[in-house]
């Protein structure tokens, strides 16, 4: 039995990763075509969603037939518990990334309507985000993963900035307003994959030393923020 779930494991990791691999793809092509959105005049297609679920549901069915099959304690159930929540965070960013496609599509409406630089420098921020998540995941790299559960306050603080700038630009030209509208929705997409960006490397911190992190860092905000 040991060796049956040794077996199930490693097919349910090479799954994820390649789940992975087809986001972090996904993530990669919905940024270049917002950051080119006022460039080009073709629209570009959401991406593909179909093989991405099609991973989410095989992995989590594997999942399940491991816990009622094999019973796993210790350092396996937990390495299962991870692939769980990973898996989840994935499929939520490919969801998101093809949000973003949507909003760049629309964008493409509205030529007048410039993108933010900042905006751009938050996307390219939540791609690497994504990127080193996973790699952290995959190398068990626990150091990196800590560094990046503190890097997402930095990218909830450009996402701030950005909506204060769109703002003021429907303040000052109410033409813009639609546009910047849709601005306003692409950021708040990018965000939200940073914010799974960070969880998966919370997840990894987990996987590796058993401790859940998430609140730990929710209350040492609310402590600086006081």
């Amino acid at each position: 039995m040991a060796l049956h779930l040794k077996q199930s494991l490693a097919a349910a990791q090479q799954d994820i990763l390649r789940m992975g691999e087809l986001v972090g793809q996904a993530v990669h092509n919905s940024v270049a075509l917002l950051e080119s959105a006022g460039s080009g005049t073709l629209e570009a297609s959401i991406p593909d969603e179909e093989e991405i679920n099609s991973f989410d549901v095989g992995i989590e069915e594997a999942c399940l037939r491991m816990l009622a099959l094999h019973q796993p304690v210790a350092g396996d159930l937990r390495r299962i518990t991870t692939i769980l929540k990973i898996t989840l965070e994935l499929e939520r960013i490919g969801d998101l990334a093809g949000n973003i496609v949507e909003r760049a599509n629309s964008l493409r409406k509205h030529p007048a309507m410039p993108i933010p630089a900042l905006l751009v420098k938050m996307a390219q921020a939540a791609v690497e985000m994504v990127d080193r998540s996973l790699a952290a995941y995959a190398t068990l790299n626990l150091e990196e993963a800590r560094r990046l559960c503190d890097e997402d306050d930095a990218i909830d603080q450009m996402n701030r900035e950005i909506i204060a700038e769109l703002t003021a630009t429907m303040h000052a030209s109410p033409d813009r307003i639609e546009g910047a509208v849709h601005l306003f929705s692409a950021s708040r997409q990018v965000e939200r994959i940073a914010d799974h960006a960070t969880t998966i490397a919370e997840n990894v911190v987990y996987l590796i030393e058993g401790e859940i992190v998430r609140h730990r860092r929710a209350e040492a905000s609310k402590r600086s923020s006081a």
